[in-house]
This record gives structure tokens, C-alpha cells and sequence, in this order.
């Protein structure tokens, strides 16, 4: 077979250290206590997650990040106690499961987040408001405590080199993180040898490299966690995409210095991204960041410097990376999520089985937003993603006759699982297209990911020959004429419909029409509902010159449980920029002659003061405060309500209810309900043999 990417899979050497292709893993962290062990190296589990992946093909492993300050005194690889020499008989697994499959392994290691801790007592360069809430403030790093993080980074390296690991990487001069705060000058106001000029600003990752080659060799590959610029506005304001600012944080002109200076202090190689947590959707960019969006600044950046770059954020398309990486723009194609979505993608390349790679839809629910609620890593779209050899599919002693009732997202995972499983599948859709309330979610422009993923079900459908059986409405007497071993209902939910006078108007239109068919005339639109998709909508309608108010009844706004940060953040920058109006605390009580009449509940907040902002107090209720706005359109999206009549009508321990017909609330709900249930049909016949 001709390989359609051969500068992609040729091998390159980082320092001493040949890696197989031009393909890196991208840290994602891996911190609960089934994956990561209490010295800091990972669990059979945790290695197992990044063994999976070089199986895969991916030639460079970079693993999530290591504390080296986290563990109590001789517990863990920072210093010289016993739990170093632990962590290094651990760690050991690791480097050899990975090595087993021709790839090399590096182990990211961190002096953690400053300004940038969700705990405001954590150590910044200078006394800075904290990210999560500036209120309060992270106090000054003493000297006697960076020569201490530094001595842990030679120990945890030199820990990694014995167990065999094949380099580390220092985290982070990026993302906004302790040691980039360092290097920036809004937030380094030190006095001491470590702030002040560029170079001493710098100081602190310089002395961090020179120590680890220190003791692990001038050869040991030594690799910069890096973001080229900042994108930051100010403090908690993040840049969008093309937007013209000042950047607040790191610019072009002095990254290409700090670069440099870096390298000649020792690193090996730059992984390199944009963003701090002051602009989080750039080093972990959501589904409305365009596709490669850190290419153009990593390419400037690798005209300036000597060592080899990877460029990581959304970026994974083989074409384009075998291009740039052909014309030596840049050495390495960094990925992250992807390669939690799809394992195998590196193989996929390769053999160019395009097609069959499952897509990740830029979330962030399985992954980010799991690790910071302290969660395993996983992934939306695939659940066995960090249990790997615990948590796959396996083929069935018999064969089994299943029914899928819905072809939406959920209800052909389920048919998925159960054909991989060896079952005989038939799924009946109502409609005349498979999709279900996706393909209204996948409509945006900027959901293209969305639509690969429905590509990849519709094709899975096809080639594991599962009976598909459209424009078919399924009834509880269908069911009871014939037999199936097991039924998934996957019947999805409807529109939740207001009846609001007025509302029956051609001029208002609810939000899955309004995604999937009909062109929203006027200027002056309303958007009611607050809620991830309104507030989509709402950006998406403003993107188009027009005047847009949301109005949501609750006091907040994007109440998705599990939205991440990261694209929580986007969207508010977004409704900033298109200057939409938000109002909170309020509804829409009718819609007449074009003007919605709106009650806003006003409640006793405080001021930007926190003193009253009001003359008398309301009440917990507030008190209702009237208003109009001119709606040309009305666009409502307040959410849906499970269809699971079907279910109720023929429940049974053969019966399974899942996503949104159990409860309308994510695609990884959908299609871990469906993965679950799926997985384990089997349970239930042993379950109840064992009572018989």
C-alpha cells in the first residue's frame, strides 16, 4: 500500500532520541487514584490508557502531567526517599508496554498553576488575583521555594530516567501556568533575581533544565511545554479568533526571544500550543475554535528557533500535517482528544482507513471536564477510553435477537455494541434519515466534527450489517408479535413547546426548526432560553450583524451540567463581542405586534461593591420589573422532555431505556447509556439463571 503521508510517518530525533514518526500524543492528565498510583506513577490502568495508543500507532507519548510538589516528603519522585525509588520500579510498566509497540514515551512533569490553582493559598511569582476567583489573592513564591521545585525536577526526572522513560517534559512556559507567569511580565513583579529583565523572568525554567541535565546527561531529551502567544485581553479575558487587542500576556516579538533563550539554556524540543487560563479555549479548544487554530503561530515560531516543534490544538488532519511537516513549517503533529476518541488513529493514517476514525467533537465533557470533577479521564465518545482492557467489547457465547428502537446518536451506539458482540441487530427509525436530534446539533457551520461523527455511526451501521429499517414506527404491538432477546428504546425526547400568547405566530420558530430549515428574517431577534443551545443560536444569529437578547429565567445562564471552562469562557467572550443582551431572571409573557413583553424578577444582587445596590431590599422573590423589546423573530430553546411512552407501555428486565428517552441531557449521556447497557446484555440472562 502507498503511504498517502510519508513526511508524517518519517522518523525524527529529538536530542539523542529517535521517535518512528511525526505523530505525539498530547498530554491529558491522568490524577485519580485508579490510574495514577499515590507515588506519581501510573496504575496498570493509567499506563494501559497511553500503552493503548502507541498500539495505535502514535510514535511520541507524552503523558498528562506529574506534581512534582504534590506528594508528602519522601513519598514521591521529587525527592530521594523511598517513594522515588517506588515510583521508578511503577513507572517501569509504562515504558515498557510502550516501547513493546516501537514508540517513545516522555513524562510531562509540573510546578503546577500559580494564579491559575483552584486553590488561591498556592504560590504565584508575585502576589496576582486569582483566576477562579480574583477576589482573592495568590501570594509571592519565596526564593527558598523555587530552589526547592527546582532540586524536584531534577529528582523526578532522573526517577524517569531510571525507570526507563525515554525523556520528560517540563510543564509548563504555557497555558498561563506557574512558570509562565514567571516569564510574563504582567505577572512577574519580583524584585529578586527572578523577575525584573527578560532574563531573570526566565531564570526559573532555565535553572529547571539545567538541573535535570545535570544529573540525567547534557543527552537526556528534554522537551518545553510552550504557547507562542497568550491571546489574553487582561485578566480573566480571553482573545477570540481574528479579533484585533493588545495582548496583555506574551506577544509575538518576545515569544520568539523567550524561545530562543529557552533553548539555548538546554530544551530539546518545544511543544507548542497558544492560551493561558485567562483564555482557556485556546490550549484547549472548544467545538467553535476553527480547525489547526495554533498552525499559523507555531509555524512563525519554528522560522526562529533550532530544535524541533510540535504544534498541538484541534489539529488532525493528516493531509495538512504531512504538508507542513514536509515543508518543514513545522517537525511534529501534536494531538490530544482525538487520540482519546480513536486510539488507532495513527494506524487509520497510515493504512488510510480515513473513514472508520471516530471523530472527537471538541466537549470536553469526558475529558476536561471529568478530570476537574475529579473523575477518570475518559472520553463522550468513547466510554471504554481510560479502561481500555477492563471495559472493551467482547464477542457473545450465542447469538442474540436485539431490536433498536431510534436511530439517533444513542440508539445506534447500542446497535454498534451489540453487532460488535455478534448479535443479530435490527433498528427501526421513525424518520427517513438515522441522526435522530443530532443532526439539528450538528447543523452550525462550525460543527463539522458533529457531522463526521454521524458519518462514522451511519457507516459503522452499514459495514457490521446491522438491519436498518427506516420511515418505521415501532408500537407495543410490533413488540408483542414478535420476539427479541433484548429492545433498546431509544426513542429521544421532544421540543418542550411554551404556551405563551402569541407564540403561535409565524414569526416565532423553536430551536430545532430554527437549526435545521428555516432562515431567521428581521434584525432584531430574541432568543429565549439560556441554555447551551440558545445561547449557540444567539452567538450564531449575532455572527450575522443582528441585535440579539436572550432572555432566561433562571438567575444564570449555560447551566449544561459538565460544560467545561473552556467553552463556557468562548461563549461568554462571544456574547460579549457580538454584543448580545443578555437578560437574566426573566420571561417572555407575550409577543404582540412585534414587541416581546418581558418580567424581569429584580432581585437585591450587590453591587461591583458588594454593598446594596438597591434602596430597600425585595424579598427572595424579587420584584417584577416590565419591559419591550422589538422582536422581529423569536427563536425559542428551552429544552426537551424524554419520549419514553413506548417504554412504559412494554418495560421489561429485556428492556432497556436510553439517552434522551431516559433523560434529554448530552451526547455522552446517550451514548454511554446505550454503550453500557449494550456491553453487558448478557449480565442480565446470567443474573437470572443464578436465581432459578
Amino acid at each position: 500500500m502507498v503511504n498517502r503521508f510519508p513526511a508524517l510517518f518519517s522518523p525524527i530525533k529529538i536530542g539523542n532520541m529517535e521517535v518512528k514518526n511525526r505523530i505525539a500524543m498530547m498530554a491529558m492528565g491522568v490524577f485519580s487514584p485508579r490510574l495514577m498510583g499515590p507515588n506519581g506513577a501510573y496504575t496498570k490502568d493509567g499506563a494501559d490508557y497511553y500503552i493503548e495508543r502507541a498500539k495505535g500507532g502514535t510514535g511520541l507519548i507524552v503523558t498528562g502531567l506529574l506534581p512534582v510538589s504534590w506528594f508528602p516528603k519522601g513519598q514521591g519522585p521529587g525527592d530521594r526517599g523511598e517513594g522515588f525509588y517506588k515510583y521508578i520500579q511503577q513507572q517501569k510498566y509504562l515504558a515498557e508496554g510502550i516501547h513493546k509497540y516501537g514508540a517513545k514515551v516522555i513524562v510531562q512533569i509540573t510546578a503546577l498553576s500559580g494564579r491559575s490553582s483552584i486553590h488561591s493559598e498556592d504560590p504565584a511569582p508575585s502576589a496576582l488575583p486569582n483566576v477562579w476567583d480574583p477576589t482573592k489573592t495568590n501570594r509571592e513564591m519565596t526564593k527558598q521555594e523555587i530552589h526547592e521545585y527546582i532540586e524536584m525536577f531534577a529528582n523526578a526526572a532522573l526517577a524517569c530516567k531510571m525507570a526507563g522513560i525515554d525523556g520528560v517534559e517540563v510543564h509548563a512556559v504555557h497555558e498561563g501556568y506557574l512558570l509562565d507567569q514567571f516569564t510574563m511580565e504582567y505577572a512577574n513583579h519580583r524584585t529578586d533575581e527572578y523577575g525584573g529583565s527578560l532574563e531573570n523572568r526566565l531564570r526559573f525554567p532555565s535553572e529547571i533544565v539545567q538541573a535535570i541535565k545535570a544529573v540525567c546527561g547534557k543527552d537526556y531529551p528534554v522537551s518545553l511545554r510552550y504557547s507562542v502567544k497568550s491571546y489574553m485581553k487582561g485578566y480573566n479575558r480571553g482573545a477570540l479568533p481574528g479579533e484585533k487587542f493588545k495582548e496583555f500576556g506574551r506577544d509575538y516579538e518576545e515569544s520568539i526571544i523567550v524561545a530562543q533563550k529557552l533553548i539555548e539554556a538546554g530544551y530539546d524540543m518545544l511543544d507548542c500550543d497558544n492560551g493561558s487560563y485567562d483564555s482557556w479555549f485556546w490550549p484547549h479548544p472548544p467545538v467553535y475554535m476553527p480547525k489547526a487554530c495554533n498552525l499559523e503561530d507555531v509555524k512563525m515560531l519554528k522560522k526562529h528557533v533550532s530544535v524541533p516543534v510540535i504544534c498541538a490544538g484541534k489539529f488532525d488532519d493528516p493531509e495538512l500535517a504531512n504538508e507542513v511537516i514536509a515543508n518543514g513549517e513545522i517537525d511534529m503533529m501534536g494531538m490530544a482528544r482525538p487520540l482519546l476518541a480513536d486510539p488507532d488513529m495513527a494506524n487509520k493514517f497510515a493504512s488510510g482507513d480515513l473513514d472508520n476514525i471516530r471523530p472527537c467533537i471538541g466537549c470536553h465533557n469526558g475529558c476536561l471536564s471529568a478530570i476537574f470533577q475529579g473523575k477518570d479521564i475518559s472520553c463522550a465518545v468513547n466510554p471504554a477510553c481510560g479502561r481500555e482492557l477492563t471495559y472493551g467489547i467482547g464477542k457473545a457465547d450465542r447469538q442474540r435477537k436485539v431490536l433498536v428502537v431510534g436511530g439517533g446518536i444513542g440508539g445506534m451506539e447500542a446497535a454498534r455494541v451489540c453487532a460488535l458482540k455478534g448479535h443479530d441487530v435490527d433498528l427501526y427509525e421513525k424518520s427517513g434519515q438515522l441522526g435522530g436530534a443530532f443532526i439539528a446539533a450538528a447543523a452550525f457551520e462550525y460543527k463539522e466534527d458533529d457531522r463526521r461523527l454521524l458519518n462514522w455511526y451511519i457507516k459503522q451501521m452499514q459495514d457490521l450489517g446491522v438491519n436498518i429499517h427506516l420511515n418505521t414506527e415501532i408500537t407495543k404491538q410490533f413488540i408483542n408479535e414478535h420476539r427479541y432477546d433484548d429492545i433498546f428504546i431509544a426513542t429521544g425526547a421532544t421540543e418542550r413547546k411554551l404556551s405563551i400568547p402569541g407564540f403561535d405566530s409565524e414569526n416565532v420558530t423553536y430551536a430545532v426548526d430554527a437549526l435545521l430549515h428555516k432562515d431567521i428574517t428581521g434584525d432584531n431577534i430574541v432568543v429565549v432560553g439560556g441554555g447551551l443551545t440558545g445561547v449557540e443560536i444567539a452567538c450564531e444569529l449575532g455572527k450575522q450583524g443582528k441585535k440579539v437578547t436572550v432572555v432566561e429565567a433562571a438567575d444564570t445562564i449555560l447551566n449544561t451540567f459538565g460544560l467545561s471552562a473552556a467553552n463556557y469562557n468562548m461563549l461568554m467572550e462571544m456574547l460579549d463581542y457580538y454584543q448580545i443582551n443578555v437578560m437574566k431572571s426573566s420571561s417572555v409573557t407575550k409577543y404582540e405586534n412585534g414587541m416581546a413583553h418581558i418580567t424581569t424578577m429584580v432581585k437585591n444582587y450587590p453591587n461591583v461593591a458588594n454593598r446594596a445596590k438597591m434602596m430597600f431590599a425585595v424579598g427572595a422573590e424579587g420584584i417584577p420589573q416590565q419591559s419591550q423589546i422589538k422582536a422581529d423573530h423569536i427563536v425559542v430553546s428551552v429544552g426537551y422532555i424524554s419520549d419514553n411512552q413506548l417504554y412504559e407501555q412494554v418495560k421489561a428486565d429485556h428492556v432497556y431505556l436510553i439517552g434522551d428517552a431516559d433523560k434529554p441531557e448530552s451526547v455522552m449521556k446517550a451514548i454511554w447509556d446505550a454503550y453500557d447497557a449494550a456491553r453487558s446484555i448478557e449480565l442480565r440472562e446470567s443474573r437470572k439463571l443464578q436465581h432459578v
